[in-house]
């Protein structure tokens, strides 16, 4: 199994996996910090040893935490294992702040944490070992250690854009296919080099072949499926999935094109009713009113920089209507970063070099600082801190006529940032949309408070390294 589902959140095995064995590996680091720093004969330590484990637990935890906020393991995949370590590093330097206010509030259970010495040397540590133990693990996972070898039952349009959308290396990371099996009477899309014909019943082959998972992606059900042979694999412990699942696992998307009512209506998940209580606004005003004080020092020199700039009669803050909770229509407030007249000439989308954009909005937009009115939104109840991006009425029109379940996307509250933010850059044309949407319905089926931490602590990689910003 290469998946883990924790609050209805899909998680990649290895990945926790990982997490797990750099928090050892952190622990041990701190411990050997401490062990040269204060002690030198390792009998005494070990028997003190009990009076170091908080700290360094404290330690592992706090960097482990600055990790998934900037996202150092998923960096494996795109930047490479020199990408991981250099945002490791960054992530050992922020956490030094946050162990010593650590130590300010744990006092004598935190004492080793109060020592500069002690934690610049356990960082030290804990980047060498982290990076030897890190080859050595990901030399292991690429002989394919947790991948699952998967069989698609179907080799029509729908097995082809599973194949499509599945095939780049980002999302085929949990599994190795085995192949495609064709049906009777249905149209072959897929290359023949992936075609599988079994010679023995479908259940020998799935045995033979160690297949761990069955993904169905036929055209249509009704005209029979093997289930017999299906039964059999199922009863032997091979999974057996439908292709829109097996999709929204692998991708944490939705795939559009596979999805009906009736999936939407039977599949595990979409139960809003139950997330959207006390606990989510409990969340949303405390990171809102969290976000405002530490960024108001920041909005009052963003709104002096758009006065020096346009001229101290021009309007700081920009409000604009947008659709919101079961398609109500808000206005929504941001720093203005166009100049006055943008839509002068009707709403259009904004776009990569738009020419509207100010200097001091370019800047902000870059940071996404025009975004931070967008608290207040928040803290009056039209928005939550974490959900589908709200867009504008007109667009919101166009988009609901060509994209299907588009509207469905409002059925929870809009917010600051969400799944599909983090997942997808800007969306400034009707296909950008489409993609984006696959990651909100992923986020309204499998919402849970877990995932929206999630959501807010990686939203940190989000402003870093200005992924999505336009």
């Amino acid at each position: 199994m290469a998946h883990v589902r924790f609050f209805r959140h899909y998680i990649h095995l290895p990945f926790l996996i990982l997490g797990l064995i750099d928090c050892l590996i952190l622990i041990l680091a701190f411990c050997l910090s401490v062990f040269f720093a204060f002690f030198g004969d390792a009998s005494f330590f070990i028997s003190q040893i009990w009076f170091v484990v908080p700290s360094a637990v404290v330690f592992a935890l706090l960097n482990l935490f600055v990790m998934v906020a900037i996202a150092v393991h998923q960096a494996r995949l795109e930047e490479g294992m020199s990408g991981m370590m250099l945002r490791t590093l960054l992530a050992l330097i922020i956490s030094l702040p946050l162990c010593g206010l650590a130590y300010l509030i744990g006092g004598d259970w935190m004492w080793y944490l109060g020592h500069t010495s002690v934690l610049t040397t356990a960082a030290v540590f804990g980047l060498f070992l982290l990076g030897l133990v890190r080859t050595v693990f990901f030399a292991l996972v690429g002989k394919d250690a947790f991948k699952r070898r998967v069989l698609v039952l179907g080799a029509g349009p729908r097995a082809s854009q599973l194949l499509e959308d599945l095939k780049t290396p980002f999302n085929r990371k949990g599994f190795t296919l085995t192949g495609f099996v064709p049906m009777p009477g249905e149209p072959v899309a897929v290359s023949d080099g992936l075609l599988v014909t079994p010679a023995v019943a479908l259940h020998r082959f799935v045995l033979s072949h160690r297949v761990h998972e069955i993904v169905v992606a036929v055209e249509d059900r009704r005209k029979g499926l093997p289930m017999e042979d299906l039964l059999e694999c199922k009863m032997q412990g091979v999974k057996v999935v439908d292709g829109a699942t097996f999709y929204e696992r692998e991708s944490r998307k939705v795939a559009l094109e596979m999805i009906t009512q009736g999936w939407l209506v039977f599949s595990d998940g979409y139960n809003v009713a139950s997330v959207a209580g006390f606990w989510k606004r409990t969340l949303d005003l405390a990171s809102s009113i969290t976000l405002l004080l530490a960024t108001l020092p920041l909005m009052l020199l963003t709104m002096l920089a758009i006065k020096f700039e346009d001229g101290f009669r021009a309007p700081v803050i920009y409000s604009q209507e947008r659709v919101g909770l079961n398609g109500k229509v808000f206005h929504v407030h941001k720093f203005r970063s166009m100049v006055t007249d943008a839509e002068k000439n009707g709403a259009v989308w904004a776009s990569k070099g738009d020419t509207r954009v100010t200097r001091v909005g370019g800047f902000i937009r870059k940071l996404r600082i025009d975004e931070l009115p967008q608290i207040f939104n928040v803290l009056n109840g039209t928005m939550a801190f974490v959900g589908p991006r709200p867009e504008r009425p007109v667009f919101v029109e166009k988009l609901a006529a060509t994209i299907p379940f588009y509207n469905e996307r409002h059925r929870v509250k809009p917010g600051i940032t969400g799944w599909a933010q983090l997942c997808f850059a800007y969306a400034d044309n009707e296909e950008d949309s489409r993609e984006k949407l696959r990651y909100d319905l992923y986020y309204i089926k499998n919402q849970s408070l877990l995932l929206d931490l999630l959501i807010i602590m990686q939203t940190v990689e989000v402003i870093l390294f200005r992924k999505g910003s336009r």
